[in-house]
């Protein structure tokens, strides 16, 4: 314990010599753990950008904006020791690397750091490796999390920095500092990795189990608050800051109450804070277990927050209940001295809720408008998705000091937030974490956060942060974003307290639709089909909730003539109509029913401009035989605007009358 934790006895003199000392691996790395340093505006200054595989044909609001080939786009192609390597940054320095991620680094490919216009690498490493965790940077700062490759080590340099790969056919993001150019960085080498890897392994121990803030604790008395009511915590004359806050929360509906209490501050006469105490600390809807570096959220209600949040002279912490149930709060807080100078910064929170959003046009989605000096901390994004398609396509795209043009420019909301896929696992670590996801798919409500620490981004003028709204099904969902940031005195924002949604009733996801009575498509026996006829039940959950269960018997027709027969089970031997319920789409085909080799009638176009549900469609009579009806669909043509082979075709129920 004292051998793995040396290092952290001098960190306040370290960080207090910072702005004279060379920056290094070493001083980074104790920069990541220092909460203190970001609440004072970085001496010496650094912007931080991100290179990404983001979509090229993306110019402008007017054109191509939303263009979703976020794969594969690389700076350039270049013959390096004879080899073809891929570039995915090159960047003028002095700076430093302080995040990759990727969703599908390739097996056997190195990644290569070219540092300070070097024609060798100062380091090649195995890509997955790195971002694994079994190389040479373990966890928490090298893991897979939820399907996204991730790794946080800093790699400074003093002039120059390309990274490359010798594979290509991956998505990736690199975020990076640069410095002043008259700032002293000694560039990364593995020789460094290693005369630093104690502190490494002191560092990823201090990530993984967060101590508590230092300074005097308050009494933890339980207040009940009625509806309406509030609780008003004062604090110490400055200058002080609040190093932890530590609440405990109790309510008959657990979800309910941490939407509608409301967790505000007020530092040196500044509201700097409006946000419901769900959202405030990452967890979004209810109590949702995990841990990463500033807070932890327990499931009986425990929420910790250790954001440093100085003020110069005054302070307040209010609590309030909008809602219409008695909540029960049992405060707790650390509060110690603070050295108020032109760099210190208050810290602030801004919430920012919308519902319903339809999604049937992709639009950028404001997080955070801000204006003054500061600097950009984190944020959590709480959706609501009532079908199972994929919600978080879109991009993050965040403008700094004005910019035209985004200088950070995503690849997906997923992979802002570290993982990948649109994967549904729960994760917690360090810097990020999906700490609720409902499901099935990604239906229901999910919580994603990101805070940051070496990836922060400092802005002198003004921040933009928006993220693409870009959703795989037309529906209407919730989003709702939090956002983390300090910002000097005087400091201004878009984002004006929303009370009536902090109360709003919480969105449900809808049900499967249940038809009385019906034998469901993808539960029927296949007796015959074409050969090679791709047939599968599929979820429908991303078309709606029009489908019996949820599910359809889906058939992939590839031409006329391409069918499938179907054991429906009937008991007795008298007559029964048979009612369908079929999809249609864009690209299905017109189709022939048969019963037990009589013809039902005349073919069925089940063409359609968008995925939706024929309603019942009532053939017959027809006598069972051998205890069944053997219902045959047979494509007999396609209709004109059918795109692809316009062969498909889905059964979602029948029912036998």
């Amino acid at each position: 314990m004292q051998r793995s934790s040396r290092w952290l006895v001098g960190l306040a003199l370290v960080a207090s010599a910072a702005a004279a000392a060379p920056i290094t691996l070493a001083s980074l790395l104790t920069e990541m753990v220092d909460r203190d340093a970001l609440a004072r505006f970085p001496e010496p200054a650094y912007t931080c950008r991100q290179f990404s595989s983001y979509d090229r044909a993306s110019k402008s609001p007017t054109e191509n904006w939303f263009a979703n080939n976020d794969f594969n786009q690389f700076l350039r192609t270049e013959t390096n020791g004879g080899r073809k390597e891929w570039v995915l940054m090159d960047a003028a320095g002095p700076g430093a690397i302080v995040r990759i991620w990727s969703a599908n680094p390739p097996g056997a490919c190195t990644m290569r750091f070219y540092l300070d216009g070097a024609e060798e690498p100062a380091w090649a490493v195995d890509f997955q490796k790195l971002t694994n965790g079994d190389g040479p940077v373990k966890a928490p700062l090298s893991a897979v999390r939820s399907r996204g490759w991730n790794c946080y080590l800093p790699i400074p340099y003093a002039r120059h920095c390309k990274v490359t790969t010798d594979k290509a056919g991956y998505y990736y993001q690199i975020n990076y500092r640069t410095y002043p150019a008259a700032a002293a960085v000694t560039s990364f080498a593995p020789a460094a990795l290693e005369a630093a890897r104690e502190q490494l392994e002191g560092v990823q121990k201090t990530l993984s189990s967060p101590p508590s803030q230092l300074g005097a604790e308050s009494a933890a008395t339980a207040s009940r608050l009625k509806p309406k009511a509030q609780l008003i915590l004062n604090l110490p004359t400055g200058p002080q800051a609040v190093r932890e806050l530590r609440l405990k929360v109790a309510a008959e509906q657990l979800d309910v109450a941490l939407r509608s209490t409301i967790l505000s501050a007020t530092f040196d006469g500044e509201e700097c804070i409006w946000c419901p105490l769900g959202d405030f600390f990452g967890s979004g809807i209810g109590a949702n277990p995990y841990q990463d570096w500033y807070r932890t959220v327990s499931a009986d209600g425990t929420l910790v927050c250790r954001w440093v949040m100085p003020y110069e002279q005054t302070g307040k912490l209010t609590i309030t209940n909008l809602g219409e149930q008695e909540v029960t709060i049992t405060p707790d807080m650390r509060c110690g001295p603070w050295t108020w100078d032109a760099r210190a910064m208050h810290f602030r929170c801004n919430w920012r809720d919308q519902y319903p959003i339809a999604t049937a046009t992709k639009a950028d989605w404001n997080y955070l408008e801000a204006t003054g000096r500061g600097v950009y901390v984190g944020d959590t994004l709480a959706v609501f998705n009532p079908v199972t398609a994929w919600w978080g396509e879109g991009d993050e795209k965040v403008y700094v000091d004005g910019e035209k043009f985004p200088s950070h420019f995503g690849t997906g909301t997923e992979d802002y937030y570290g993982y990948a896929w649109c994967s549904n696992v729960k994760f917690t670590a360090p810097f990020h974490a999906q700490p609720r996801c409902d499901g099935p798919g990604n239906k229901g409500h999910t919580t994603n956060t990101r805070v940051r620490s070496l990836d922060a981004i400092t802005f002198t003028s003004a921040l933009r942060f928006d993220m693409e709204v870009w959703h795989w099904a037309r529906c209407e969902v919730s989003y709702a974003a939090s956002t983390y940031w300090y910002g000097a005195p005087g400091a201004q924002h878009n984002r004006a307290p929303q009370p009536d949604a902090a109360v709003r009733p919480l969105p449900v996801a809808p049900q499967p639709k249940a038809i009385a009575g019906a034998v469901e498509g993808e539960g029927l026996t296949v007796l015959a089909k074409a050969e090679g006829l791709p047939v599968e039940a599929q979820d429908m959950g991303g078309f709606g909730d029009a489908w019996s269960g949820g599910r359809q018997l889906f058939v992939r027709g590839r031409k006329v003539g391409d069918f499938v027969e179907l054991k429906v089970p009937v008991t007795g031997a008298e007559p029964r109509k048979l009612i369908l319920h079929l999809t249609k789409s864009y690209d299905y085909g017109i189709l022939k029913v048969t019963v037990n080799g009589q013809d039902a009638g005349a073919p069925i176009d089940t063409w359609a401009d968008k995925v939706t549900a024929s309603g019942p469609i009532e053939l017959g009579p027809f006598t069972p035989v051998d205890g069944m009806l053997r219902l045959k669909l047979e494509v007999v043509g396609r209709h004109a605007q059918s795109r692809g082979s316009g062969a498909y075709f889905g059964l979602d129920a029948v029912v036998v009358r």
